[in-house]
């Protein structure tokens, strides 16, 4: 692996559920050791086996609002009645170091980020390294056939999963690039090309 230093970016990707962007972002993580997964906060308990640090940054209520009170957060939202947020500080420190971050959210988070992005000067390594990227299905069809066969889901959950994959993908002309999933190793080839033309790697 060629790991020349290179422009460092910060990578929002986004994707309808069953379109394999958890699948293809451990790829890239496993190949590209200058990229660095973003560790969302929240103030929800741990679940199962999650560890703190690990998979979310498990934080109290009363901390959360004291960081939202110092605009630490790029973007946060509140579901069913657990604040989840993104804080810019770790983002800062992995693209100082010359590393690149990679953010896994969804399409509303995914907005806020943009707008938040927008904001900033264009001096601000945020800005500099900024790139979001939206996977596709091949077809709608396709994507309730993935859902059907993983045989996690109940059909009303599927359902509910399929209406809002249609509102999602509805949204994907507001991302950057896209890439589609049809066949795994031919998406991930064109992510990592992608990848490396931005970031200087070719």
């Amino acid at each position: 692996m060629n790991n020349k230093k290179t422009k460092p970016l910060f990578i929002v990707m986004s994707a309808p559920s069953g379109c394999g962007k958890s699948t293809l972002i451990d790829m890239l993580l496993q190949e590209y050791h200058d990229i660095v997964y973003s560790i969302s906060c929240t103030t929800r308990e741990p679940r199962g086996d999650e560890e703190d640090g690990l998979d979310y940054h498990f934080l109290t209520t009363e901390r959360f609002e004291e960081l939202l009170a110092e605009n630490a957060f790029i973007e946060h939202a509140k579901v069913h009645g657990n604040y989840y947020g993104t804080l810019r500080a770790p983002i800062e420190e992995v693209l100082g170091e010359g590393n690149s971050m990679i953010l896994d959210i969804d399409v509303q988070g995914a907005a806020k980020v943009r707008e938040y992005v927008r904001s900033l000067p264009n001096t601000d390594p945020l800005k500099i390294g900024y790139v979001d990227i939206f996977i596709l299905p091949p077809s709608i069809d396709e994507l309730r056939a993935r859902l059907v066969g993983r045989g996690t889901d109940s059909p009303a959950t599927i359902e509910r999963r399929m209406a809002n994959a249609e509102g999602e993908i509805s949204r994907a002309g507001e991302y950057m690039y896209k890439v589609t999933n049809d066949e795994l190793d031919v998406a991930y080839k064109r992510l990592c090309d992608l990848i490396d033309a931005l970031s200087g790697r070719m």
